[in-house]
C-alpha cells in the first residue's frame, strides 16, 4: 500500500507542473504570480501553495520560466510544454509522440538533456518551425524507463566504467571502486542507476549482479533477463506464500460449482508444455445438436486480490518464453500444479458452457466456476492425427486405451465434430472481416548445453486452430456478456484499432508491382482483399515483404477499459480469459466477471486502466525479450556455418545496408552497403530498394539473393552477411 501511495504522490507533482505550465502559456505579458495560480487552480492550503512556488522555482532553474519580478513568472519562448516517451534511433536523434499534437517531435541529440530510451520526459517543443517535424528539448526527465542496464565492465586503477549493451544508451556508467562488488574487468553486469548530476558528463551507476564473461551462453541469456528486468528467481515472500496455499479441493468447493466431471474433458498442447491453462468437454444432446465446455484454470481461487502472490503476478505481468527457458508469471506449484489442468485430476476451473450445432451457430451459453476431470491430454501432433484419419483407422501411438471411456471412440468422436464446428467458426469469423496472419514460428534444437543443432519451423495445423477457434470464441462471449449489460461496467477488453492508411496505400503501391491488389472500397473487403493476398504469396519470394508490411500496416493490440472492439478479429467485444496462469488481465477479467456474476458494484475504470497500461507494457517487454533470445540463438546457430552458401530473400532495406533472411533457417543478417561491389548504392525510400548510381542495379525488397555468413557478434545479436550470388533480374523465389 505505501507503494501506491508514493506512485501517486508523484504524479500529483507531475500534473501540478502541467498544470502550471498550461496555465502560464495563457498568461499575458505580465504573467502569474503563485498567488493568482493558486487561485485558478483552486489551492488554498499553505503546503499546496508551497508546492507551487517550489514547483515555479525548479522551473525557472530549467530556463523553462523567468522570473519577471519578484514571485512572477512568465514562460521564456513562444513554446508549449508537453509529456511523452522519448525513443532514440541509432544516429542518437530522440523522437517524441505526442498526441496532443497527432504527431512526434524530433528531438536532436544536442537536446536530449541526460534523457535515455524509452524514459518518460517533459519536452519543450518550439511552434516557431512552419515545416517538416517539430522539433523540441528535453526539459526534464520525468521516469526512468529503466532502473537498471546491463553492460560490460572496463575496471581502471582508480574507478571502473560500464558500457552499456544496448547502442541506444549512448553514455557509459561512472562506477566508484566502492560500487564494484566482486566484478571483474571484461564482466557482464547489471548496474544501477543512482544519478546523473548537472555538472557530470555520465550517469553514476552501483554494479548489482554479476552475469559472467561476454559470450558463454547463461552469461548471454541471464544478460537479456537483466536488460528486461526479468527476475528469474522468486523471492522467499513469494515462494513461502505459494507455499502455504491449500490445494485440498474440498465439499465446500465443489457445492459451490456447477460439477462437469463426469461430462467428457481434455486438454490439446504443444508437446512440451508443463502448464495447461485451457481444456474442452464434449457431450451430444441429439442430432448434430452439442454441449461444448471451455473450461480455464481458476487461477483467482487460490490468487487472492492485494496478496503477495498477487501483486508478484501483477508486477511480471506475464510470462516470457525464451529459447531455452521459461520465466513463469507464477511459482511452480500454481502453474504447473494446482492450476494446471493435468488428466486424472479434479480441477476448478471457470468455464463458459456452449449449446451449438455443426454449424458453430450458439443455441444456448452459462458462464460460470465449475469443477473439472481431463481423461486425457493431447499434444497437437496427436490430435492432428486423429483429424486427418477416417474413423476406425487410429494408429497405435495415439491409443486412447485406458481412458475412462474404454477404447477412446467417443474421444475420438469428439474430436472429429469439434474440428468440425471450429471450422465453421473460422469461416464465419473469416466472412465477417476477420485477417489472418498465419506467421510461422522459428524453434530451435538444442543440445545438453543448450547449444542449438538445428532449426525446425511450427506451423498453425487444424489442431492448433480448433483450439483457437473455441478460445476466441470464449474470449469473446465473456466480452459480450460484460460489454452488453446496461449500465455499462468497468471491464478489461483486449483491443485492435485500424490500421493505418497510409501504409496500407504504401503496401498496395508495392504489391501493385507483383500482380496483386487491394480492395478499398469497404473495411469488409480491404480485409478480404488483404486474406487474399496473404493467401497468395505464401511459398513466393515476395511472401516476406508482403507479410511484413502488412503487419507493420496494423496497429497493435492493448488492454484497456475503452472498448473500441478488435479490428484485426472482426469482434466489436473481446477480452483475454483464457490464459490466467500466464497472463495477469486474465485474471483480472475473472475476477471481475465473478463479481459481476455475484452482482457486485462495478470498480472505478481509472484503476484498472492504470492496470491495463502496465499490463500492455509488460507483455511489449516479454516480446522484445523473447525476440532478443531468438536472434541470439540465431547468431550462435551461424557461427559454426561460416563459407557456406545460403539462399535468402532481402527482408529489409535502409540506408546503410540491406537485411537478408534466410530460406532454410530464418536467420537473419546484413549485407552492409560497403560491402556491396560493382557501384555506388544509394537507398530509395519509395522503392524499397538500394539503387546503383551508375549501373541502375537494384537490390529490393523480397529479391533472391545468395549470402554466406561473414561475420558473427553474439555480444550485440547481429549477423554480417556477404552477397556470394546475384540475381540481377529480380524473381519469385520458388521454395522447393
Amino acid at each position: 500500500m505505501a507503494r501506491g501511495r508514493k506512485k501517486n504522490k508523484k504524479k500529483d507533482k507531475i500534473n501540478l507542473k502541467k498544470e502550471l505550465l498550461l496555465l502560464l502559456e495563457t498568461a499575458s505579458s505580465r504573467g502569474f504570480n503563485y498567488k493568482e495560480l493558486a487561485a485558478k487552480l483552486n489551492i488554498v492550503d499553505p503546503t499546496g501553495r508551497n508546492l507551487i512556488i517550489r514547483n515555479l522555482q525548479e522551473l525557472a532553474a530549467k530556463g523553462i520560466l523567468s522570473e519577471v519580478e519578484r514571485g512572477r513568472y512568465i514562460l521564456l519562448v513562444a513554446s508549449q510544454t508537453y509529456e511523452g516517451v522519448i525513443q532514440i534511433n541509432l544516429q542518437g536523434n530522440g523522437y517524441v509522440d505526442i498526441p496532443e499534437l497527432d504527431r512526434d517531435v524530433f528531438v536532436p541529440f544536442r537536446s536530449l538533456n541526460k534523457a535515455f530510451n524509452g524514459d518518460r520526459v517533459l519536452v519543450q517543443v518550439d511552434n516557431r518551425k512552419k515545416s517538416g517535424a517539430p522539433e523540441g528539448k528535453v526539459r526534464e526527465v520525468i521516469e526512468r524507463k529503466r532502473s537498471a542496464y546491463v553492460g560490460t565492465l572496463d575496471l581502471f586503477k582508480e574507478f571502473a566504467f560500464v558500457k552499456p549493451k544496448d547502442s541506444k544508451i549512448y553514455k557509459d556508467f561512472y562506477i566508484a571502486l566502492e560500487n564494484i562488488g566482486n566484478a571483474k574487468h571484461g564482466d557482464c553486469v547489471l548496474v544501477e542507476f543512482l544519478a546523473w548530476h548537472e555538472c557530470n558528463d555520465s550517469p553514476e551507476g552501483r554494479i548489482v549482479e554479476v552475469f559472467g564473461r561476454p559470450g558463454e551462453h547463461a552469461t548471454e541469456i541471464h544478460s537479456i533477463l537483466g536488460e528486461y528486468g526479468l527476475p528469474y528467481e522468486f523471492t522467499p515472500d513469494v515462494v513461502t506464500a505459494a507455499n502455504a496455499i491449500d490445494l485440498k479441493i474440498t465439499d465446500k468447493d465443489i457445492n459451490a460449482r456447477r460439477d462437469y466431471r463426469e461430462v467428457l474433458t481434455f486438454t490439446i498442447d504443444p508437446k512440451d508444455a508443463k502448464d495447461f491453462d485451457d481444456a474442452l468437454s464434449y457431450r451430444e444432446l441429439d442430432d448434430h445438436t452439442f454441449e461444448i465446455g471451455v473450461h480455464i484454470a481458476d487461477v483467482s481461487h487460490y490468487v487472492s486480490e492485494g496478496s503477495v502472490l498477487d501483486e508478484e503476478a501483477f508486477n511480471r505481468g506475464t510470462s516470457v518464453y525464451l529459447v531455452d527457458r521459461v520465466v513463469p508469471m507464477l511459482p511452480e506449484i500454481l502453474s504447473n500444479e494446482a492450476c494446471s489442468l493435468r488428466p486424472n485430476e479434479d480441477k476448478l476451473t471457470f468455464s463458459v458452457i456452449f449449446t451449438m450445432n455443426t454449424e458453430g451457430q450458439i443455441l444456448d451459453k452459462w458462464i460460470g466456476r465449475t469443477v473439472t476431470h481431463s481423461v486425457k491430454r493431447f499434444a497437437y501432433e496427436e490430435a492432428q492425427v486423429i483429424i486427418d484419419t477416417q474413423l476406425g483407422n487410429i494408429p497405435a501411438d495415439v491409443s486412447l486405451s485406458g481412458s475412462a471411456y474404454g477404447v477412446g471412440s467417443d474421444l475420438v468422436l469428439a474430436i472429429k465434430n469439434m474440428d468440425i464446428i471450429a471450422k465453421n467458426l473460422r469461416k464465419r469469423r473469416m466472412n465477417s472481416g476477420a485477417i489472418s496472419f498465419d506467421k510461422i514460428e522459428v524453434k530451435f534444437d538444442l543440445d545438453e548445453s543448450s547449444e542449438p543443432i538445428g532449426v525446425y519451423f511450427k506451423e498453425a495445423k487444424d489442431s492448433n486452430k480448433l483450439i483457437e477457434e473455441f478460445m476466441l470464441l470464449a474470449n469473446r462471449t465473456v466480452a459480450e456478456f460484460i460489454g452488453k449489460t446496461k449500465p455499462v461496467k468497468t471491464f478489461v477488453y483486449r483491443v485492435h484499432d485500424q490500421p493505418d492508411e497510409d501504409k496500407l496505400f504504401a503496401l498496395q503501391g508495392i504489391v501493385k508491382r507483383f500482380g496483386y491488389s487491394l480492395d478499398f472500397s469497404s473495411k469488409k473487403a480491404l480485409n478480404g482483399s488483404l486474406n487474399t493476398l496473404l493467401e497468395d504469396v505464401k511459398g513466393k519470394g515476395e511472401q516476406n515483404l508482403v507479410d511484413t508490411l502488412a503487419i507493420r500496416s496494423m496497429s497493435k493490440a492493448i488492454y484497456t477499459t475503452d472498448n473500441i472492439g478488435h479490428y484485426g478479429l472482426a469482434f466489436d467485444y473481446y477480452t483475454h480469459f483464457t490464459s490466467p496462469i500466464r497472463r495477469y488481465p486474465d485474471i483480472m477479467v475473472h475476477r471481475l466477471l465473478q463479481l459481476y456474476l455475484s452482482k457486485g458494484q462495478s470498480p472505478g475504470a481509472q484503476e484498472y486502466e492504470e492496470k491495463c497500461k502496465h499490463a500492455t507494457d509488460r507483455e511489449i517487454m516479454a516480446s522484445s525479450a523473447e525476440r532478443d533470445s531468438i536472434k541470439y540463438m540465431q547468431v550462435r546457430y551461424m557461427e559454426s556455418r561460416k563459407n557456406i552458401p545460403f539462399k535468402g530473400v532481402i527482408s529489409g532495406v535502409t540506408e546503410w545496408g540491406i537485411y537478408v533472411e534466410l530460406v532454410d533457417n530464418k536467420c537473419e543478417g546484413m549485407v552492409r552497403i560497403r560491402d556491396i561491389k560493382g557501384d555506388f548504392f544509394s537507398y530509395d525510400e519509395r522503392q524499397y530498394a538500394l539503387v546503383g548510381d551508375r549501373t541502375g542495379k537494384k537490390y529490393q525488397l523480397g529479391d533472391e539473393v545468395v549470402v554466406e555468413v561473414k561475420n558473427t557478434d553474439v555480444l550485440k545479436r547481429h549477423l554480417d552477411f556477404k552477397l556470394v550470388e546475384e540475381k540481377l533480374e529480380r524473381r519469385r523465389l520458388q521454395y522447393t
